[in-house]
């Protein structure tokens, strides 16, 4: 069976680093796009960043440019978001997802994880 299983959430003050992991199975790893996006309380769901096996590119939303890192560990199946400098809009839960070959911060997935809670304290 697919399966796409974040970790690495929690607590953090403003300023702090956290980083989520997503562990992903069930399907061919190398020749998908794994991204990572966010619903926060009372907001839609949006496209944080994405890194695609297919082809080694990677793409961030405005919002976390310059803070967020993505990458992936091929030999494990497993994408990283590493996330620096957080602020208080970035408390939101975290949901890994894949697709098939490229990179697109939509909601067209195919595949979606569970979500991880990230809280971000003033």
């Amino acid at each position: 069976e697919v399966q796409l299983v974040e970790s690495g959430g929690g607590l953090v003050q403003a300023g702090g680093s956290l980083r989520l992991s997503c562990a992903a199975s069930g399907f061919s790893f190398d020749d998908y796009a794994i991204g990572w996006f966010r619903q926060a309380p009372g907001k839609a769901r949006e496209g944080v960043s994405c890194f695609s096996n297919s082809d080694g590119s990677t793409m961030y939303a405005a919002s976390v440019k310059g803070r967020f890192t993505i990458s992936s560990d091929n030999a494990n199946d497993t994408v990283y978001l590493q996330m620096e400098n957080l602020k208080p809009e970035d408390t939101a839960v975290y949901y890994c997802a894949a697709r098939a070959r490229f990179c697109y911060l939509t909601l067209g997935m195919d595949y979606w994880g569970k979500g991880i809670l990230v809280t971000v304290s003033s």
